[in-house]
């Protein structure tokens, strides 16, 4: 049986990722998002070469844009430096016990999505001098989201049996933290972020204030997902 090939950018992409993975404690919140994120990764890379998107270099390459500002973050916390602004609540609260991995997934993934990914889609269209209403962009941009719906459905259904053990008070309160992020509407918002700083992309101070903005809403909506609700089972 033959082995599916991934790209060489994305495949070192997998690398960074399998070592970060490495270095973490699994109690790490940041090797929670990690974990899901490596899941996500080696998926788009065999979607990659098996003529699932319309313009394949495209989305590889927005792959690698997109996870280097991950990794940026990671590099300056490895620095004792500030992440992101964006990034800043899932490293400040790594180390917290009482947060679950799940909601340090999730919290990463809409640092990632929502700020990240339209920064991402942006740089990438200037970079190969296309637009994001350039086809096929957008309608590759939609099918990475039925990768992640797969992805997001199979990791917290791994979280069901131990949410089931919860005392009801504490199972609702942590079920509606988790059930206040989607995927899917985080994508669908990015998108509506990204057309809009590409038409600013122009004009710096308006695209400065826009990204202020985004980071400060992003970073809200991270804090609120990293609620400290019970210590999840050992």
């Amino acid at each position: 049986m033959t082995t599916t090939q991934i790209p060489g950018p994305v495949e070192e992409v997998i690398r960074r990722m399998r070592a970060i993975k490495e270095e973490l404690d699994p109690r790490d919140g940041v090797a929670s998002f990690n974990g899901m994120y490596l899941r996500v990764t080696e998926l788009v890379g065999k979607q990659i070469t098996e003529g699932f998107f319309a313009d394949p270099e495209f989305v590889e390459r927005l792959d690698v844009v997109f996870a280097g500002l991950y990794f940026d973050a990671v590099d300056a916390a490895k620095l004792g430096k500030q992440p992101d602004a964006v990034w800043k609540p899932v490293f400040d609260s790594r180390s917290n016990r009482t947060v679950w991995p799940l909601q340090f997934a999730l919290a990463g993934m809409n640092a990632h999505i929502n700020h990240d990914l339209a920064v991402a889609v942006v740089e990438t269209c200037k970079e190969r001098a296309t637009t994001p209403d350039t086809k096929p962009v957008h309608a590759d941009y939609l099918k990475v989201n039925e990768l992640l719906a797969e992805i997001e459905a199979e990791v917290r259904a791994e979280y069901e049996p131990a949410l089931a053990k919860l005392a009801t008070k504490d199972a609702e309160t942590l079920e509606h933290i988790l059930s206040s992020f989607s995927i899917a509407r985080a994508r669908d918002a990015a998108w509506a972020t990204t057309q809009m700083l590409w038409m600013q992309r122009d004009n710096s101070m308006l695209l400065g204030m826009t990204r202020r903005t985004l980071k400060q809403t992003v970073a809200t909506a991270s804090r609120m997902l990293l609620t400290p609700v019970i210590p999840p089972p050992v």
